[in-house]
C-alpha cells in the first residue's frame, strides 16, 4: 500500500451490449490474462440464460438484485493491541461490498464442476436472487463472525 498519495478511480466505460457499468465489472472480474472478449462471451451468454429462464425479469435487474443481495455489511478485521491479535468487526465501504460481492459470485461459479462457466455464473446469479446458493451462504459466514467478535468493537478505529 502506497504511503505517497491515494490511487486515482478511473472512470469504467459501459459495456457495448447493455451499455451497463455492472456488466463491465463483472467481465473485469472474470477476465483472466487481458483475454477480455472471452469474458464477455461469458457474461452475456450467462446473462442470455437468465433472460431464457426467468422471462418476467430483465437480466441486468436481476443481477443487481443479486449483487446487493450478496455485498456483505460487516467483516472483521485482523486489530493488534498489546501483543494480542483481535477480529474486530468494522462496517464495509459501498466500494468493497461491491468488490466482494462480484469476486464471491464469479468464484463460486468457477468452483461449480462439470458446467461451463456461463451456465455455473447463471446458476450462481439466479440463487444469489432468489436470496440463497453458496454465496449467500458466505455472506451470512461473515456476518456471523462478526457478530461473534462484536465484544471486540470497542478497539475500532
Amino acid at each position: 500500500m502506497s504511503r505517497r498519495r491515494q490511487a486515482i478511480k478511473r472512470p469504467l466505460i459501459p459495456d457495448a451490449k447493455y451499455r451497463s457499468t455492472l456488466v463491465t465489472r463483472l467481465v473485469n472480474v472474470i477476465m483472466q490474462r487481458g483475454k477480455k472478449s472471452l469474458a464477455q462471451r461469458i457474461v452475456y451468454d450467462a446473462l442470455e440464460q437468465i433472460a431464457t429462464k426467468n422471462q418476467a425479469g430483465d437480466p441486468l435487474d436481476i443481477l443487481q438484485r443479486a449483487v446487493d443481495n450478496v455485498k456483505p455489511r460487516l467483516e472483521v478485521k485482523a486489530r493488534r493491541v498489546g501483543g494480542a491479535t483481535y477480529q474486530v468487526p468494522m462496517e464495509v465501504p459501498m466500494d468493497r461490498q461491491f468488490a466482494l460481492a462480484m469476486r464471491w459470485l464469479v468464484d463460486l461459479a468457477n468452483r461449480r464442476k462439470g458446467l461451463p462457466m456461463k451456465a455455473a455464473l447463471a446458476a450462481e446469479v439466479m440463487e444469489a436472487y432468489q436470496g440463497q446458493g453458496n454465496a449467500i451462504r458466505k455472506r451470512d459466514e461473515v456476518h456471523k463472525m462478526a457478530q461473534a467478535n462484536k465484544a471486540f468493537a470497542h478497539f475500532r478505529w
